[in-house]
């Protein structure tokens, strides 16, 4: 299963519950990590209440590296970033879940093994284990309720290391199988609606026709309008005319 993308590893750091072991894996699955390696858990490994939680990520846990402390699951990694919520008596560098995975993919691209530790779920990482990392990460959470759970902490570090690697635009527009209307297109359409409006006895008074035709040209341009919407608008404007004349 592993994808041989260079990435950090997620390490979970005496984890209690299958449940959240499972919803680890899946976290990290949704967003392209597969490196999961478990210290101690307490109710043992294999564990099949983290296979049933994972929802398709089990090969991930099959593949998850078993280690019996901390020292040992992290002896091959140069870089280690600790997640905690809570403020520590220890001098760290304390990044933010978003800048700590672009600074695992940097020093990931100069050859470096990264890991990130998540603490249990009752108490965290404690003093011990946060010694052996070189940067904190620290989640900006409600300082009056800063527990998150085990999957939802792997879940921001997994999200924003995809935001990290991946090239997916901040904002994108589905045109659903239209383009976006040209400045003819545009042109055509404020002509058609300044016509027909100046038939109707819109632009009043005299002194204002100018200023009205104005405003309603800058209206035009300040829409996002699609092809399909020119259409359409050509279309109310036609049935609106219609359905007036038909009544004369």
């Amino acid at each position: 299963m592993a994808t041989g993308t260079p990435q950090p590893a997620f390490v979970l750091v005496r984890p209690q519950m299958g449940e959240n072991i499972g919803a680890a894996a899946r976290a990290m699955w949704n967003f392209g990590l597969d490196r999961m390696r478990l210290v101690a858990p307490r109710d043992g490994w294999p564990n099949p209440r983290a296979v049933a939680m994972s929802s398709g990520a089990g090969r991930l846990l099959d593949e998850a590296q078993l280690a019996e402390d901390l020292p040992g699951a992290l002896s091959d990694c140069t870089y280690v970033m600790a997640t905690t919520a809570r403020s520590r008596d220890l001098t760290k560098t304390i990044f933010t879940p978003e800048q700590a995975m672009i600074e695992a993919r940097d020093r990931i691209a100069r050859g470096e093994k990264v890991a990130v530790l998540f603490g249990p779920e009752r108490a965290g990482l404690e003093n011990d284990d946060i010694s052996r990392a070189n940067a904190i990460i620290s989640v900006p959470v409600n300082p009056q309720f800063a527990s998150l759970n085990l999957g939802q902490c792997v879940l921001l570090c997994a999200y924003e290391w995809q935001r990290a690697v991946g090239n997916a635009p901040a904002i994108q527009e589905e045109l659903a199988g239209t383009d976006w209307a040209n400045g003819e297109e545009i042109e055509h359409l404020a002509k058609h609606y300044e016509d027909r409006m100046e038939e109707a006895g819109f632009f009043f008074p005299e002194h204002k026709v100018a200023s009205m035709k104005l405003n309603l040209r800058n209206m035009w341009s300040r829409m996002p309008l699609t092809r399909a919407d020119v259409q359409m608008l050509h279309g109310m404007m036609r049935q609106i005319v219609r359905w007036k004349e038909r009544d004369k």
